[in-house]
């Protein structure tokens, strides 16, 4: 999956000069001159339809986006947008305008928690089942009651309610399939950022340790740094590759791939252990210095640890590895692994 290098780059340069003007640590809501700079440059709705507004790319270019965004430490919605709320909008054949938007699915009683961004959003796009059957609509945030609350790092994530039977006269039909793609991207979005985290971090330890001397010689050239750098790095590139495999199997196949359901879990279970280690590890190479708010370690590791229980925690998504290569049996589980 290459992406057009000006492209990234333009990404990169917006995203840094924004991070440079606000040096801020934290992140408690969307900033309306950054969006209003991304909507500009055709950011905003990067993989909508030209034909609807949208700027005709693909989750590869939205891929890089994200992983801009993660190594500026720029907290923006884009994907709760772009690749999730108005994707299902333009799916269910639904118009699309300008306001900013999440999307969520409500349970039975019409709620949802930890919404990511619902209270900075403009509209939500809510989904929910009603005797096997989902329906969707794309609702005004002054149409729902939403109760503020945040992640570890400062993100919004909030308990949206609705009133199901006000909803209903104005809701579209969603086939389960569009359901099934909506989980699968969500749990991609983060095992994308997630490991642009992990990477960030890495390559902060890489050059604290080859810089920082000590004893005479930089501690890159100890070999108990060595191991907790080598064992970070591998464990950010299996978490990556894993990710890459899901999302290349999933393009490859428009989200319907057989085993995709399988690699997502994959991704996502690989993802989850490797924030464990690489947190771990780049901190006991950092020392002191990592743990203070001041140095910009943490807005990598603190992230990565938030994100990866997010759309699904680690256990849940190791259940899901372990039932998948348990139903495959013994003669389907090489080719689930391999093909």
């Amino acid at each position: 999956m290459t992406v057009d290098p000006e492209l990234v780059a333009m990404m990169d340069a917006v995203l840094a000069t924004h991070r440079e003007k606000n040096p801020a640590t934290g992140a408690p809501g969307r900033d309306p001159a950054l969006w209003d700079t991304l909507e500009r440059l055709g950011l905003v709705r990067l993989t909508g339809a030209a034909d609807a507004g949208g700027s005709g790319a693909g989750w590869p270019e939205a891929a890089e986006l994200l992983s801009a965004a993660v190594r500026h430490a720029v907290r923006v919605p884009l994907a709760e947008h772009d690749l999730l709320a108005c994707w299902l909008l333009e799916a269910t054949g639904c118009p699309v305008d300008s306001a900013a938007r999440t999307v969520c699915v409500l349970d039975d009683s019409g709620s949802a928690a930890a919404v990511p961004w619902a209270s900075t959003a403009e509209k939500v796009v809510v989904a929910w089942s009603d005797n096997g059957e989902y329906h969707l609509a794309d609702t005004g945030v002054d149409d729902l009651r939403i109760t503020p609350g945040t992640n570890t790092i400062g993100e919004p994530r909030d308990t949206v309610t609705a009133d199901l039977t006000a909803l209903a006269p104005r809701a579209v039909d969603v086939d389960t399939a569009l359901m099934s793609q909506l989980r699968r991207k969500s749990a991609l979005v983060r095992s994308i950022q997630v490991c642009a985290a992990l990477d960030a971090g890495v390559g902060l330890v890489i050059a604290h340790t080859a810089s920082r001397v000590q004893f005479g010689r930089p501690l890159s050239q100890f070999q108990a740094i060595q191991h907790l750098v080598a064992d970070a790095a591998a464990e950010a590139a299996l978490a990556r590759a894993a990710t890459e495999a899901a999302l290349s199997a999933a393009l490859a196949d428009d989200w319907s791939a057989p085993r995709l359901d399988f690699l997502v879990a994959v991704a996502r279970s690989c993802a989850g252990h490797a924030a464990s280690v690489v947190v771990r590890n780049v901190h006991q190479a950092f020392g002191a210095i990592g743990t203070t708010i001041e140095h910009p370690l943490h807005l990598y590791t603190r992230a990565a640890l938030a994100w990866r229980s997010e759309f699904g925690s680690v256990r849940y998504w190791d259940e899901q590895v372990t039932h998948r290569a348990i139903a495959a049996g013994p003669h389907g589980l090489w080719p689930l692994i391999a093909d």
